[in-house]
């Protein structure tokens, strides 16, 4: 298979992955892109070579990068996030902090985070977009979890799923710190 070939294959691949894991139509994606739904057809059935300019405004539209587009997917795609690149996102004064472990775009964003909450700290969240689901499990101390007003005690080896498209917050209550991974699913747009 030449590279010119190899290419195609792959834009094909991918386009059509990623135009269904946003939930895109044909005629959805084609409008977005401003390209006709003809073309979205052909570069899907691997029938033609599209412009640079046609594949950079395809990409725009489904919000990824040209790259994404032409990855040639080799094998399974594995990032490593070693422990110094991990993102601080919230801190307090008390010790208390958040870390972003790691993300993919797996249907949309999908995140694993690190949390510490000292004691008496607390972090409030605004309703995030419609379908997004928290999985949590707390390894020390017991979390106060509110989500749309109620209260929830969630222990050390205890799991807990939620739907995070409501006000929500996490809250230690108690006298030890309170440490726990946290994973965040948001849907893709629509």
């Amino acid at each position: 298979m030449s590279d010119l070939d190899q290419l195609t294959q792959s834009l094909a691949r991918n386009l059509k992955r990623l135009r269904k894991e946003r939930g895109f139509t044909l005629d959805a994606l084609a409008a977005r892109a401003g390209v006709s739904r003809g073309m979205i057809i052909q570069i899907e059935q691997a029938r033609t070579n599209p412009s640079v300019g046609t594949t950079v405004k395809i990409a725009d539209a489904l919000g990824v990068s040209i790259t994404a587009l032409l990855d040639f997917e080799q094998g399974p795609q594995v990032r490593l996030v070693p422990r110094e690149q991990a993102v601080r996102m919230w801190s307090t004064a008390g010790g208390s902090h958040t870390t972003l472990l790691v993300g993919a775009e797996a249907r949309g964003p999908l995140e694993l985070w690190s949390w510490t909450l000292m004691p008496g700290d607390a972090s409030d969240s605004d309703a995030h977009p419609d379908g997004t689901t928290e999985l949590l499990h707390v390894t020390a101390g017991e979390l106060t979890l509110v989500v749309a007003g109620a209260e929830h005690r969630v222990p050390a080896g205890t799991s807990a799923a939620f739907a995070s498209d409501v006000p929500h917050a996490y809250r230690n209550d108690g006298s030890e710190t309170v440490e726990m991974t946290m994973a965040v699913s948001v849907p893709p747009p629509r």
